[in-house]
């Protein structure tokens, strides 16, 4: 077992531009039939130094966040068991109806040589506006 430490501001935000993948936590509340309880899933998303931008059809976590807006957000990397970097944001859904605001946000997701795929109308596209930061990591 290695040694926890606090990781840099720098290295939060290279973990956060460089994560193919992240997890968002949401969690409902009162008459929404989830009970409180907290659900996590992972999603591929694009981040702009400020806001967490990602798209998904109509469900579960669409509900819970239209619902509740407060979120949690994580991404990792693990190189070994003593080996790991990790950060948690928390933050605010917001979901982008603007057609022209909806293409930017999808231009930080698919970051050129990428093409933006035709998605749909059916398809949100959402921002977590980061309103925290902070990074783990352990070495041998």
């Amino acid at each position: 077992m290695g040694t926890i430490h606090v990781l840099p501001n720098d290295e939060i935000e290279d973990l956060l531009r460089t994560a193919i993948v992240g997890r968002i936590a949401c969690c409902g509340h009162g008459p929404s039939g989830d009970n409180g309880r907290p659900f996590l899933v992972p999603l591929a998303y694009g981040y702009d130094g400020e806001h967490i931008y990602a798209h998904s059809g109509p469900g579960r976590k669409i509900r819970l966040m239209r619902a509740q807006p407060l979120v949690s957000f994580e991404v990792d990397t693990a190189e070994a068991p003593d080996r790991w970097r990790s950060v948690i944001a928390e933050g605010i859904y917001e979901e982008i109806p603007d057609p022209a605001s909806r293409t930017a946000a999808l231009a930080v997701i698919y970051r050129p040589p990428a093409a933006i795929p035709d998605l749909g109308e059916q398809v949100i596209v959402y921002r977590i506006r980061l309103t925290a930061k902070s990074g783990r990591y352990e070495v041998p």
